[in-house]
């Protein structure tokens, strides 16, 4: 297998990729932006490559939800959960004092602001594609036009040489970012089996902008029991307020319940795009009332057929 992910390394993406077994000892090439990484799996550089989507503070990576959702049809097959860890690192000779631009990735930095507001209350903030990008750049010679970066504590370890000021200064002690393992959708490798603790990934253009609409597409999960644990609208781009969404749902396409929602999903709206089912990392399994069960779709199934 030959896998990519956001770079350089030492970003929370190359850690969600190290947790697939065999990652370890497989080719990975670092991609500068998630869509560029998607492009290697459309274009079969790549097996595979470790994308994040979803923070616990943030919601949606809205580069991502773009990507996959745009062009030829992807497939998730799993899904890495990372606990998020944060340190800052200085130009070197810098210190504490001395910092007044720091550089990140937007999600990084939405989750270090309270700390930045009490340690930096005057810094200015840089925008970088990836939390470990802004750290290495330290490395080169040339100035990167800020003062300090935050990143991983994966970037330190693996670049002692590097000026740490300050460890630990996430905001929310229990954040995590939600990475997803994204494959072609024929590249021939089997879909993930329906393990009793999956999700279900789509994405689906809102047929017309007409009051209504968004339910006819909700009501196709919830009268058959398909809880949803994400869902979130992103624009087209074709013009303003046309939108698509992305979601989430609980269950394996081969529960009938998901098989029956997908089918409704697909009358009302033509144009979703079924992106995978797949293991969730954190093995809840769907709470199910008696009615809403495989079961009982299968009774209700075999009671028509024999009308």
């Amino acid at each position: 297998m030959k896998y990519t992910y956001l770079g350089p390394e030492g970003t929370f993406s190359e850690a969600a990729l190290l947790s697939v077994p065999g990652a370890d000892d497989a080719e990975r090439i670092p991609s500068v932006s998630v869509p560029a990484a998607l492009a290697k799996v459309r274009d079969h550089s790549v097996d595979a490559a470790m994308v994040p989507i979803e923070n616990s503070v943030e919601g949606g990576v809205t580069a991502t939800l773009d990507a996959i959702g745009a062009g030829d049809d992807l497939r998730i097959v799993r899904e890495v959960l990372v606990p998020i860890r944060f340190v800052l690192i200085g130009a070197p000779g810098k210190t504490l004092d001395d910092v007044r631009v720091v550089s990140t990735h937007s999600h990084a930095w939405a989750q270090v602001r309270g700390w930045m507001d009490e340690a930096l209350p005057e810094v200015d903030y840089l925008p970088s594609s990836s939390t470990a990008a802004a750290a290495v750049a330290f490395l080169d010679n040339e100035a990167p036009g800020y003062d300090a970066a935050v990143c991983s504590p994966i970037v330190p370890e693996q670049h002692p040489e590097l000026n740490l000021l300050a460890t630990d200064i996430g905001d929310n002690v229990n954040a995590v970012t939600r990475f997803v393992l994204v494959t072609a959708a024929r590249n021939g490798l089997p879909r993930p089996e329906p393990t009793g603790a999956d999700k279900t990934t789509v994405v689906v253009p809102l047929p017309e902008d007409s009051a209504g609409a968004l339910m006819g597409l909700l009501e196709q999960f919830a009268a058959r029991g398909v809880n949803l644990s994400r869902i979130e609208s992103r624009p087209t781009g074709e013009a303003l307020g046309s939108y698509f969404f992305s979601i989430d749902a609980e269950g394996h396409l081969d529960n009938l319940r998901m098989r029956n929602a997908l089918r409704g999903l697909h009358r009302v709206s033509p144009g979703v795009k079924f992106l995978g089912s797949y293991p969730r990392a954190d093995g809840k399994e769907p709470l199910l009332d008696t009615h809403h069960s495989d079961e009982a779709f299968s009774r209700a199934d075999e009671w028509v057929d024999n009308l």
